[in-house]
């Protein structure tokens, strides 16, 4: 068989790491059963080569060579193992399988947690429901490194591992957990140092009185040791038994004392006293008691009584009784009740008799038990009572039986009536424990019918022959105002006790069926049927809707309806105008201008609106909003030129749409641009605002620019033969302007309006 071979892997601990350069501390390849491995400074992995194992054969061999299977918990320690290890066609087994449906790590005992799963994709699929066991791919083209699981039966590469932790180590009172190229223990409770040999000390226990026995597993008083605590006989122990000393260094429990055992406190018996002497304690061991009676008792029991060590007092409680007179019975047909104040039927009893029911007592009602050890009185009797004597009903019989007497208590007397009759009241009856007869007297009368009433809402009228419905009574029914009789108007009563027909009935007289009026509600209270007799329907109407007629209407006993039907109409409120240079467009739901209805405002050209673009009348007849009007669009404000006039016109307000305004010059000024502007619906106005400019200028403009060619100015277009005539219209101008004054008749002081301008120009 050839040598295996095997990798040693450098681990640290449950966080295992790459072994880096340096860290080992030798390699010896050693052959052993197949395997050659490589030694380390701390936890070592091993593989088996060339044999192959199923999963229990390959723990088996790492169980038995090294540690056991390995155990992989972080993605570093399996890159190192994939980089590290040959290529095997049938991979490595790993320590984990299925144990009870759980992955489990088998040396470790602990469940696979999500966090460290590395499965393969698809993984684990436990295909054929036999895949218990995981296999790890070891330099695979996909999925190297990953986990599948297998059916444990397979054959694969052993892949294990061996533990830096052996059994000895930590003295036995640790745990020993791998570390970094090492390992450390981690004491029990109780335990401390490096390897765990030290141990926790408590205090040494010194009890007074009390004795003590320990025994010292580790040191004297140290973790582990116990003292038990005993007391003497008679003695009984104050807190625990037995101390232990804990990893804390403190003792399980307080020192325990010893007390004196006690026994349960006594007190003198009833009407007897108690005197005792005390050792130890009141009423503890070794405490005596003695017991005596007061005059008129004996005592009953023990003398005296002492506390032993069992807590408990020698002989029984003794008892004072009192002096006993005979035992009473109670008389034939009676009881005895008695009251005992010391003991049944001693001094101080007393016996009340009684007589049971029917029964009169003869003699005295009670007895006492006097200190004589005698009963007061004579012994009493009880006597049967007594009822009248009774005779047969007229028309009928009597016969009766006695039990203790005639027509005593008990007694029985059965009443029959003669062919024709029947017997009204019991058929018997008996002598009570009062002293009276149970029942009334009965009497024989004619068969009788059953009791007819009115029918509900009628009335009842019957004549009866021998006796209220009785054989040969005649009852006629009538129903009330509202009502209609249902069956036979008279019944007669028969040989048989039975009516003639069946019983009739009045039912209330029925209206027609009320609807409620549109965009309404009906709310009807009905005392005898829907829609019937004495029903009342109220009306109400919607929201926004007011009832036209009657709120309510009741029905008759004629049949008919108290009023009219009512009806439901909108609410109406004041009809809205349309605005003044506006439009309003309404539409209606109920009628016009009521609940529901909607007004929508706009302004024509030049306005602009003001308020609520639309209206709702709503349930209370009132409008949404505030009145709605159209104002006139604004221009800027204009003001006259330098040396010129300004008359405006406003339809609609100062500056506003279509207000129009008209400039002029002064005298020997002349206007440049248009004479009127006007506002318009834009807010704009139709020209820029005209200047003044002097007439000489004016004339010096028209000269400079008429050499030959024709001139536009002020829009208009000048000729040769013009310009002369305007040089003659300048000069006279001049003049004019020299003999004319502003006067207050032409504007205001100091200025011409156009008008004025004009004519005297």
């Amino acid at each position: 068989m050839d040598t295996g071979t095997a990798v040693g892997l450098q681990s640290v601990g449950r966080t295992r790491t790459l072994g880096s350069p340096g860290t080992y501390l030798g390699i010896a390849a050693i052959t052993w059963g197949m395997v050659l491995w490589v030694q380390v400074g701390a936890w070592t992995y091993h593989y088996s080569d060339p044999g192959d194992y199923t999963w229990e054969q390959a723990r088996n061999f790492c169980q038995t060579f090294f540690t056991d299977l390995v155990a992989i918990q972080n993605q570093q320690e399996i890159e190192y193992l994939n980089k590290s290890l040959p290529f095997h066609g049938r991979y490595y087994w790993i320590g984990l399988r299925k144990l009870g449906g759980i992955w489990t790590w088998v040396g470790t005992g602990r469940a696979l947690s999500k966090e460290a799963e590395n499965w393969a994709l698809g993984e684990p699929n436990n295909r054929r429901s036999n895949q218990d066991c995981v296999e790890i791919y070891i330099q695979r083209p996909q999925q190297a490194g990953k986990w599948n699981d297998e059916p444990c039966n397979r054959k694969k590469k052993a892949l294990c591992y061996r533990a830096s932790c052996q059994p000895f180590l930590c003295s036995q009172h640790g745990e020993c957990v791998e570390t970094i190229g090492s390992y450390r223990c981690e004491c029990y409770p109780g335990f401390y140092g490096p390897e765990c040999t030290d141990v926790v000390q408590c205090a040494k226990l010194e009890p007074k009185g009390v004795p003590m026995n320990c025994s010292h597993p580790y040191r004297d008083f140290s973790y582990n040791s116990t003292c038990e605590f005993r007391c003497p006989e008679g003695f009984e122990r104050r807190g625990a038994g037995v101390l232990r000393c804990l990893p804390s260094q403190e003792w399980s429990a307080n020192i325990p004392t010893c007390a004196a055992v006690t026994c349960p406190v006594l007190s003198a018996p009833e009407k007897g006293e108690l005197n005792c002497s005390h050792l130890q304690g009141n009423f503890t061991f070794g405490s005596t008691c003695a017991f005596s009676c007061q005059k008129g008792f004996v005592l009953m029991g023990p003398e005296s009584r002492e506390c032993t060590a069992t807590g408990t007092w020698t002989g029984d409680a003794p008892r004072c009784e009192a002096i006993a007179c005979p035992v009473l019975s109670a008389p034939e047909k009676g009881e005895l009740n008695c009251s005992h104040l010391h003991g049944n039927f001693t001094f101080g009893s007393r016996c009340a008799f009684s007589c049971q029911k029917g029964f009169v007592l003869m003699g005295p009602e009670s007895r006492e038990c006097t200190a004589t050890g005698i009963w007061t009185g004579d012994a009493p009797r009880c006597e049967a009572i007594a009822c009248p004597v009774l005779s047969a009903p007229e028309k009928g019989e009597l016969n009766c039986s006695h039990l203790h007497g005639n027509f005593t208590y008990g007694s029985r007397c059965a009443f029959s009536c003669q062919k024709g009759f029947v017997l009204m009241g019991p058929e018997s009856r008996e002598c009570t424990a009062t002293g009276t007869w149970t029942g009334d007297a009965p009497r024989c009368e004619a068969i009788a019918c059953p009791v007819l009433s009115a029918p509900e809402k009628g009335e009842l009228n019957c004549s009866h022959l021998h006796g209220n419905f009785t054989y040969g009574s005649r009852c006629a029914f009538s129903c009330q105002t509202g009502f209609a009789l249902v069956g036979l108007q008279s019944h007669e009563c028969t040989a048989l006790g039975t009516w003639t027909g069946d019983t009739p009935h009045c039912e209330a007289i029925t209206c027609p069926v009320l609807r409620a009026p549109e965009k309404g509600e009906l709310n009807c209270s009905h005392l005898h049927g829907d829609f019937t007799f004495g029903s009342t329907c109220a009306f109400s109407c919607q929201t926004g809707f007011v009832l036209m007629g009657s709120d309510s209407r009741k029905c008759t006993a004629t049949g008919t309806w108290t009023g009219d039907a009512p009806r439901c109409e909108a609410i109406k409120c004041s009809a809205l105008s349309t605005p003044k240079m506006g439009q309003s467009a309404c539409s209606h739901l109920h009628g016009d201008f009521t609940f529901g209805s909607t007004c929508a405002f706009s302004c024509q050209a030049g306005f602009v609106l003001m308020g609520p673009e639309s209206r709702d009348c709503t349930a209370l007849g009132t409008w949404t909003g505030d009145p709605t009007h159209c104002k006139a669009i604004s221009c800027p404000v204009l003001s006259p030129p330098s040396r010129g006039q300004l008359s405006c016109s406003h339809v609609h307000g100062n500056f506003t749409y279509n207000s129009t305004c008209i400039f002029s010059c002064e005298e020997g000024f002349v206007r440049m641009g248009a004479e009127m502007l006007r506002c318009e619906a834009t807010g704009n106005w139709t020209r820029d605002s005209p200047v003044c400019a002097e007439d000489g200028a004016f004339l010096k403009q028209v000269l400079a620019y008429s050499s030959g060619s024709a001139l536009a100015v002020a829009g208009l277009v000048l000729s040769g033969g013009l310009i002369a005539f305007l040089a003659k219209r300048l000069s006279d101008r001049e003049e004019k302007r020299k003999l004319l004054k502003p006067t207050s008749d032409l504007g205001a002081p100091g200025t011409f309006t156009n008008s004025a301008y004009d004519a005297n120009l």
